[in-house]
């Protein structure tokens, strides 16, 4: 049971419109190497067209020879993320804020969902720091053109849940496509045990 005054880091319940905030967890069925076991973190979605950021793919590029200025505020080990196939030369910046803060009066920050801000990394390290537990950086994103993700939505290719903040910021030894599915009502958590290739189970 959740009582009121525990944080949201508990099962977060299956929510079937897309938000942002969401999670898209790729099916099973999903094989394109981009997306296949990937959880996109959902920072727009509307009549216009949808984007997010993959949150399970990190690289062996470190933050600091990229953005060193940002480096000493990124959670552990502090590597850029491969944030989706759109733009890989370009950099998108997620935070988890604390717990209590005002993000609009914070600059630099944009209020996504809950605890997760955008960080315009062009902002100032040092105004930011004193409002965020953590960031974490991604190269590109995944976008959709208007209705697109809706239609893929809608044919099976994404199981769409609620975020916690600190799915953003997760580790990456963590097997975070598992661990949102586990973290499901019945029949949806079964998912989580799907062997990575089924010809070999």
């Amino acid at each position: 049971m959740t009582h009121a005054d525990e944080p949201d880091e508990r099962a977060a319940a299956t929510d079937a419109a897309v938000r942002p905030g969401s999670l898209l967890v790729s099916s099973v069925e999903l094989v394109e190497p981009a997306f296949r076991r990937t959880v996109v973190y959902m920072i727009e979605h509307n009549d216009s067209g949808s984007f997010g950021v993959v949150i399970n793919r990190p690289s062996d590029t470190a933050v600091h020879g990229v953005f060193p200025r940002w480096a000493p505020l990124s959670v552990r080990p502090a590597t850029l993320h491969v944030g989706g196939p759109v733009r890989r030369d370009s950099a998108l910046c997620l935070a988890t804020t604390r717990t209590g803060v005002d993000v609009s009066t914070v600059p630099g920050l944009r209020r996504v969902d809950g605890r997760v801000a955008m960080v315009d990394l062009d902002s100032d390290p040092g105004a930011v720091a004193p409002a965020v537990d953590g960031i974490r950086i991604f190269a590109g994103y995944a976008g959709w053109t208007a209705g697109q993700l809706d239609g893929e939505v809608a044919r099976g290719d994404w199981v769409v849940i609620s975020a916690l903040a600190s799915d953003v910021v997760a580790p990456p030894t963590t097997d975070l496509w598992s661990q949102v599915l586990r973290r499901q009502p019945l029949p949806l958590a079964l998912l989580a045990s799907h062997p990575i290739d089924v010809s070999r189970n």
